[in-house]
């Protein structure tokens, strides 16, 4: 068994094919931090003027990260285990939110410097970086539609559309020429649904499994 990690944009539907690949391996699975995290509807419901005044996006990015950082440390120890979602892509989404002018140029050095410094110190664990990413991706109107379904109310503001669609537009580009971390397994999410339809979850754990299997 290899460390996974989950890949994708928001409601791409991570957690799900984290579950499933958990209890199909048997393996603890480490969450990303959302529903114990103070600073995320914050981000989402603040006013532009809140939002400058209190610095609420780069605070968040710095939570994920120190919420990141701490479960890769336990993950890294055992090779079986799944992330969702990646130390890397926690860098796109900040690097997102540096480019829209939600933090400025000063927070995003300070986050890299941090950074840096965490994957310096992962050097010293056992494993370095995971074996695999499963990478979600799909049309933007099924990753909207993923997100009204899930029923976050703070996510549902129709001023967050430009937000998403930012990401969005450019989350596949920054897999293909940015992360070099792992090997990558694409699943588009138009085409799969683990959660409603059992033989889409059995295809995706096959597929997972060939994939590791031309890591061996």
């Amino acid at each position: 068994m290899a460390i996974i990690v989950i890949g994708g944009m928001i409601g791409a539907g991570k957690t799900s094919i984290a579950n499933l690949l958990g209890e199909a391996y048997g393996t603890e699975v480490f969450y990303e931090n959302v529903d114990d995290n103070e600073i995320l509807p914050l981000f989402y419901t603040a006013s532009p003027a809140e939002q400058a005044a209190r610095r609420y996006p780069f605070l968040l990015q710095l939570e994920f990260l120190s919420s990141r950082y701490k479960d890769i440390k336990k993950a890294f120890r055992n090779r079986r285990n799944i992330l969702d979602r990646s130390i890397y892509e926690d860098w796109y989404f900040c690097k997102v939110n540096r480019d829209i002018g939600n933090i400025s140029e000063t927070e995003f050095k300070i986050y890299e410097k941090l950074l840096d410094n965490m994957m310096e110190e992962l050097a010293e664990l056992p494993q370095k970086a995971p074996d695999l990413m499963v990478y979600l991706h799909g049309s933007f109107e099924k990753i909207m539609e993923r997100i009204a379904s899930r029923g976050r109310d703070f996510e549902q503001d129709s001023a967050l559309v430009d937000y998403y669609h930012k990401l969005w537009s450019g989350y596949d580009e920054w897999i293909d020429q940015s992360y070099h971390a792992s090997q990558v397994l694409k699943i588009n999410i138009d085409q799969f649904d683990v959660v409603h339809n059992p033989e889409d979850a059995a295809q995706v754990i096959a597929m997972v499994q060939a994939k590791l299997g031309e890591l061996d």
